[in-house]
């Protein structure tokens, strides 16, 4: 192992031991599923806005983004980065406060809880399709962050893909476990930071190494379609000469759709859920909002940069077997860059790769908690209603988390796997299963169980339906599923509602008083 090696090695262990003893602090205070879910509903307004945002971000801040830029130029990175900045500020603006005082008034701790006792649905169906919906999506999601940390270590210390991945697993279930969802957010918190530092340094040393940001640009601008917002640059790798390609209305809005998907995200939901002072959610909105902008603003920057790194021989389109680099190594390939120019380079390379490993964590550990929380919770104890004792239900619930970190693990064994395309699958599939139901549920009176459970299952069916079978028929049809199936499951669950009967008083009485509270 080389010097900058065991110093990059240096930094990485370091973050990874302080993560895993905030979890050990955090198990003493973590004493019924209340806690282990929603952290008893304490978390402070900065927490509140940075854990949600780094959760929401995940791996491919770091690595998707940057990586689809690299590749095919600005047009598609930055739509979808519009259409996620409004979508994060709009959740915030009209759902953070009021779901927090739905929440809290019926009782839920987990989005399947909040849909079963906001539609009274004794039955409970209503709460394990929902469940199921979440643990569908969840474990590729999950899956995801598994397989980018097996990228970053395989590609730094060229040790083996699925170890680095085991061992990345191993951790995050460590502290996720230990102290759920209060040590999720808190680790969560300092990896926004983390982050944050990881992408300004990388844009730092890289527009200097290519020549300052007038050779970056001008780089850009001889690619013909990369540096536009109506047109793109089209090739397979970052070995291929690219050509432009035209990017049109209906891309354009289906790509804006992104942004939808907001609505219906389980584990930026139940941070709205947790806070402690609704009245705070304003500055929650105003940090979680900037910092959003301008980190995935740096993330496309990133991207821009690299290539031209590679176009000055900087850094090589080939790795050392002579295959095209992966586009979403990028930023691992400018830290290891960094790390050959001495000691304390190679530690900072060590605190960009945190970042990344960060990204992935802060994602991976909410993903786990809300996969876990539909299985023992809203299934075991919902649906099949199992009694259990406190000590019980958190037995289950950390055996559950360990579960479906394993099977993620699993779906995860393939290397070769897209970062940037199964997020935005099980993207597309919250969005448009919850984001229509959650939207109804807060600003509907008429709405009811009926139109909920049918909005759900058509919602989460069409983006299948979409993907694999519509768009195929025809080139027009060819946009980013999420819309579409965000517009029908819509459709379904107000065309369900009102052909089903009203709601009852009791449920009319309660959103009542909801939408009466400041």
């Amino acid at each position: 192992m080389t010097q900058a090696q065991i110093c990059i090695m240096i930094s990485i262990v370091a973050y990874l031991a302080v993560v895993l003893l905030i979890g050990i602090g955090f198990s003493k205070k973590t004493k019924n599923v209340g806690d282990f879910y929603l952290g008893g509903r304490k978390l402070g307004p900065l927490v509140t806005a940075m854990s949600a945002e780094a959760s929401d971000m995940s791996s491919w801040l770091l690595m998707g983004l940057p990586g689809l830029a690299l590749l095919t130029g600005v047009a598609d990175v930055s739509w979808t980065v519009i259409g996620l900045a409004v979508g994060t500020y709009l959740n915030w603006l009209i759902v953070a406060k009021r779901l927090r005082n739905y929440s809290a008034k019926i009782g839920a701790i987990t989005i399947p809880d909040y849909f079963s006792l906001r539609y009274k649905d004794e039955k409970r169906i209503l709460m394990a399709v929902s469940a199921l919906i979440i643990i569908i999506f969840f474990v590729p999601y999950t899956a995801s962050g598994f397989s980018a940390c097996g990228k970053l270590f395989s590609t730094l210390f060229g040790v083996d893909y699925h170890l680095a991945m085991i061992v990345s697993a191993i951790v995050i279930v460590g502290y996720t476990t230990l102290g759920g969802f209060n040590a999720a957010s808190t680790t969560d918190f300092i990896q926004s930071i983390i982050m944050t530092i990881a992408l300004f340094i990388v844009v730092g040393f890289g527009v200097s190494k290519a020549g300052g940001m007038e050779a970056v640009i001008e780089n850009a601008r001889r690619l013909d379609g990369y540096f536009e917002l109506f047109s793109s640059y089209s090739r397979a790798a970052v070995t291929d000469v690219g050509a432009r390609s035209p990017y049109g209305f209906l891309t354009i809005v289906s790509t804006l759709a992104w942004g939808l998907g907001y609505f219906g995200m389980p584990h930026i939901l139940l941070r709205f859920m947790a806070i402690e002072d609704p009245n705070k959610i304003k500055t929650s909105r105003r940090v979680a909002t900037v910092w959003v902008v301008i980190s995935m603003a740096v993330a496309i920057l990133i991207g821009v940069v690299g290539n031209a790194l590679m176009a000055n021989g900087t850094l090589s389109t080939l790795t050392q077997s002579g295959d095209a680099v992966d586009k979403e190594t990028i930023i691992i390939q400018i830290a290891n860059f960094l790390a050959s120019h001495g000691i304390l380079p190679a530690l900072t390379a060590g605190v960009i790769l945190a970042g990344i490993l960060a990204s992935t964590m802060s994602t991976s550990d909410s993903q786990l908690l809300a996969a876990s929380s539909s299985a023992s919770e809203n299934i075991l104890g919902g649906l099949f209603r199992v009694n259990l004792s406190e000590t019980a239900k958190m037995i289950v619930a950390r055996v559950t988390l360990i579960t479906i970190a394993v099977i993620g693990v699993v779906v995860a064994w393939d290397e070769n796997s897209s970062v940037f395309k199964i997020v935005s699958f099980a993207w597309a599939g919250f969005g448009a299963a919850f984001g229509p139901v959650m939207l109804l549920s807060l600003f509907w009176r008429r709405s009811n169980k009926y139109g909920a459970l049918a909005g759900i299952i058509v919602g989460g069916a069409m983006v299948f339906v979409w993907k694999f079978c519509i768009a195929k028929l025809s080139p027009v049809l060819n946009i980013y599923e999420l819309l579409p199936a965000f517009l029908i499951g819509l459709a379904v669950n107000i065309i369900v509602s009102l052909c089903t009967s009203k709601p009852s008083k009791e449920i009319t009485d309660s959103f009542d008083e909801v939408k009466m509270m400041k």
